[in-house]
């Protein structure tokens, strides 16, 4: 038997502009729920989170929340500028955390808490947020957009921390491996409705295509198809995934010939024939070397960059992936070494900092300087159908900058630099603010690019559906080379790193046995067929995610849904055993590798 919700939300109802932005919603919270919160910019998903959390005064609904559970909400962007400091912000206003509690976590962050709010950068911003938060010891916890500003690293501990926290959380975010890796359930906002699936992230997309199938049928069968208004945009959801695996195998296929082309470990050189050289090189960087005082940044750096290359770079914060950036593009000079660009190159900037038009303009005053017409890299167009290639409205023409949501502002950006004629475009932090769908638009219009890309981001997901090479820093001035995407680097990076946090128990050298050359036939063995069991789990998992997705299933056929549940958990185990068993082996063959 289910636990009783922890907080009950009945007959949610809000009044925005000249009508209701949602209405006659019902939302219930269990004491363990891990919940994804996922819907188009626009719909409505902070606000949402924000009512949940009593943040927001409603027009209708009743909210209730079992006495003694406290609810903690992590916003996107909490005022802070009232305050000296981080710490002051962080300790300051109800409900705020006993001081050694956010010690303790700032500790675990990395955060100074000490450095002044008007002078903390986004990332400190975000941090200091998540200690507020989690300090607290919420019950319940809403997290809009947490992964924001933040590196891999503080990512990773986030994420960490949420799979050992006891209590229930509700999160929105467009970082598709953090949502897969900690929900167990989704809840949909599509066009002022709220659906719920007791499916994790995994089996999101299957859940949403078979909602939609049935929608269409049922309007078959009414002979009445405009009774259901089936949005163009969600017309093209299912047609659009179906093309993106298409192209998810071409750059399969672009990461095999890199992956060619690029020497071992220590081989920093993005080697083409020869006689292509002078027709197919964009960037060539030979030894470059660039430091700041006594630190070096980037030592002896060498890359030469193709055209149509799509090239990721990730690291920390403070790592130097900026600074990489700018070397790439000529905008910042090598202490040693040379960079050459190619004299036709023509870039376009994306930058983080989102410094978008005035909020006074109107969308078409953006796009086209007040006309119908723009000319999108040398073929003109009417800006109403270009907009609907960026899953906006048509409609929305008219509408004034300042009316847009943060994701809609961004998308606008996207539509009018990708407009340019350019052969050169240079994302940092592409993913911010944009929600799944546009991740989806935005992977579509990099993968048809006909240029080279440079991608700076902390979106794990969004690089292994995009790059074909990743330069990963590690801080120290040295640049990895790796074909393929996130996870081709993790994974070469996880042996070395685990090996070097073991500490060595030395022994006497007479008692000391000779070395191993090679590994077991079993552990050989293990390392062998691992990754193909893991890959087999994944896909059960998700099958079965799916299967489960279906919302009558409970009340149809109780029994499978009960065995599914059972089997998604035991399937999980194996699959994080089998996980843990081939980084055994492979730290064992990398340790025998550097010995021979």
């Amino acid at each position: 038997m289910a636990a009783p919700p922890i907080l009950s939300f009945e007959d949610l109802g809000l009044v925005q502009g000249e009508g209701w932005l949602f209405r006659h919603l019902d939302v219930h919270i269990g004491p363990r729920d891990r919940l994804a919160l996922i819907g188009r910019n626009g719909a409505g998903k902070t606000t949402l989170l924000k009512c949940l959390a009593g943040l927001i005064d409603t027009d209708e609904g009743k909210r209730s929340v079992v006495p003694g559970k406290k609810v903690v909400m992590l916003e996107q962007d909490p005022p802070m500028s009232a305050h000296a400091t981080l710490e002051d912000w962080v300790l300051s206003g109800a409900g705020a955390p006993e001081p050694h509690e956010a010690a303790a976590i700032a500790d675990q962050l990395g955060i100074d808490l000490t450095r002044t709010t008007a002078t903390a950068s986004g990332g400190e911003r975000r941090r200091a947020a998540i200690v507020r938060a989690l300090a607290q010891e919420p019950d319940l916890l809403f997290l809009d957009e947490p992964t924001n500003h933040l590196d891999l690293a503080a990512i990773d501990w986030l994420e960490s921390w949420l799979n050992r926290f006891q209590g229930a959380f509700i999160v929105i975010s467009h970082d598709r491996t953090f949502l897969t890796r900690l929900t167990k359930s989704c809840l949909w906002l599509d066009r002022g409705q709220i659906r719920r699936a007791e499916v994790g992230f995994g089996g999101f997309e299957a859940w949403t295509e078979r909602v939609y199938a049935e929608e269409e049928r049922a309007a078959e069968k009414l002979d009445a198809k405009l009774a259901i208004e089936l949005h163009w945009l969600q017309r093209g959801v299912t047609a659009r995934r179906r093309r993106n695996q298409g192209r998810l195998a071409k750059l399969n296929e672009m990461r095999a010939t890199r992956a060619a082309m690029i020497g071992g470990p220590g081989t920093a050189k993005l080697g083409l024939a020869r006689d292509d050289t002078k027709t197919k090189t964009v960037i060539d960087a030979e030894h470059v070397t660039k430091g700041f005082g006594e630190r070096a940044i980037i030592k002896d750096f060498t890359l030469r960059v193709q055209r149509g290359d799509r090239i990721g770079i990730v690291g920390a914060n403070g790592a130097g992936k900026t600074t990489l950036l700018k070397l790439l593009t000529g905008e910042l000079a090598p202490d040693e070494g040379k960079v050459t660009l190619a004299k036709t190159l023509s870039g376009i900037v994306i930058d983080q900092q989102r410094k978008l038009m005035a909020p006074d303009k109107r969308v078409r005053d953006v796009l086209a300087d007040g006309g119908d017409w723009i000319e999108v890299r040398g073929v003109k167009k009417h800006i109403k159908g270009y907009l609907k290639e960026f899953l906006f409205a048509p409609e929305l023409t008219e509408a004034p900058v300042g009316s847009l949501s943060g994701g809609e502002r961004s998308r606008l950006l996207l539509a009018r630099e990708f407009a340019r004629a350019s052969n050169l475009l240079v994302l940092d932090e592409p993913t911010n603010d944009l929600d799944l769908e546009t991740l989806d638009l935005l992977q579509e219009v990099i993968a048809d690019y006909e240029g080279t890309v440079l991608i700076v981001s902390h979106d794990r997901d969004f690089l292994d559906r995009t790059v074909t090479v990743t330069l990963g820093l590690d801080g120290s001035g040295k640049v990895d080379i790796v074909a393929g995407g996130y996870e081709d680097w993790a994974k070469r990076r996880a042996p070395a790193r685990t090996i070097a946090a073991k500490p060595k128990k030395v022994e006497p050298a007479a008692t000391r046995p000779a070395p191993a050359t090679k590994l077991s036939y079993k552990d050989q063995r293990d390392l062998d067929r691992l990754p193909g069991e893991i890959e087999k789990l994944e896909a059960a998992i998700a099958a079965d995610e799916a299967a489960l997705a279906d919302p009558d299933l409970y009340t149809r056929d109780p029994a499978r849904f009960a065995a599914l549940m059972k089997a998604i958990e035991a399937k999980r185990a194996e699959k994080e055993a089998a996980e843990l068993r081939w980084l055994e082996v492979a730290e064992m063959a990398e340790a025998l590798r550097s010995v021979i």
